[in-house]
């Protein structure tokens, strides 16, 4: 510690108290690693945050799709896609959407949302995101989320 003394009116008063250079940067190091490990468990929350919209999303387009069908008499087919939930396809009389309040956005990570009838096992119809990577298969953010998982 650095101790310097301050002179009043030729009297000495308190000595002025500093931190020396040493303190400074063991502080500033403390601060860093803290700033560290909690800016990583909030990218880690982050992306579990984007995996759990996506299928809040996908779980949204689910009924409206089920809702579609209850009108129409049959699921859209993969050519029409989830744009027939907000607007009404070609020779569709029996349409009574829109089924949802707003356009089909995108996934959390910029990407289209898939949709295709005639699912893997059996299923009637798939809604699905490939994830942060855009690409089938993948594990953490890049994991694919589909309407049956």
């Amino acid at each position: 510690m650095i101790v310097a003394c301050k002179r009043i009116r030729g009297r000495r008063a308190a000595p002025l108290r500093g931190y020396t250079l040493l303190e400074l940067l063991v502080v500033i190091v403390i601060v860093g690693l803290l700033a560290a490990f909690v800016g990583a468990q909030y990218f880690v929350q982050l992306g579990k945050s984007k995996g759990q919209i996506a299928r809040e999303q996908i779980d949204l387009f689910d009924k409206a799709v089920v809702q579609f069908r209850i009108d129409v008499g049959h699921y859209p087919s993969s050519e029409q896609g989830l744009v027939a939930l907000v607007a009404p396809p070609v020779n569709e009389g029996l349409w009574h959407g829109p089924y949802l309040n707003r356009a089909i956005p995108l996934d959390p990570w910029g990407n289209a949302y898939g949709y295709r009838t005639s699912g893997a096992d059996e299923r009637e119809f798939e809604i699905y995101s490939f994830g942060r990577d855009g690409l089938p298969g993948g594990t953490g953010e890049d994991a694919d989320v589909f309407n049956w998982q």
